[in-house]
């Protein structure tokens, strides 16, 4: 049963999401992850939703996946752009590696209204300004 298998805690690895100019020079919104780690984490799985009421209705986005072979010790990596419609919604991420054959599993959730410019700081390796769930 799922109680039965053993919990380890994530430490030290981050999703952050940070606004950035593109190549128009307009601004634009992307999620990364981040590992503060000293040890390359391996076969990354995030997965993202969104949830939540947005103008008085239930709301649910598509679950999207995406795959990391190695996340090298105290890097970070794009995972996906993030539309600012779906802001008001809660916005969660799966995530799931493993380091040395033990999996590891956290959810980061960012919850409504909680991306946007009065929340931003420098996001740490990246060097940009965004917001941080730790």
């Amino acid at each position: 049963m799922i109680k039965d298998i053993p919990k380890h805690d994530v430490e030290d690895v981050f999703v952050a999401v940070v606004k950035e100019k593109n190549e128009l020079d307009v601004d634009v919104w992307n999620v990364y992850l981040i590992s503060h780690k000293d040890i390359a984490i391996e076969g990354v799985l995030v997965s993202s939703k969104g949830y939540g009421l947005l103008n008085g209705e239930e709301v649910k986005t598509s679950m999207l996946r995406h795959f990391l072979d190695v996340l090298p010790p105290m890097s970070y990596a794009k995972i996906e752009p993030i539309m600012e419609d779906v802001f008001g919604l809660f916005n969660e991420y799966w995530l799931s590696f493993y380091i040395n054959k033990v999996m590891y599993d956290k959810k980061f959730i960012f919850p409504p209204e909680t991306i946007n410019d009065d929340y931003l700081t420098t996001i740490p390796l990246i060097e940009k300004k965004g917001v941080m769930i730790r």
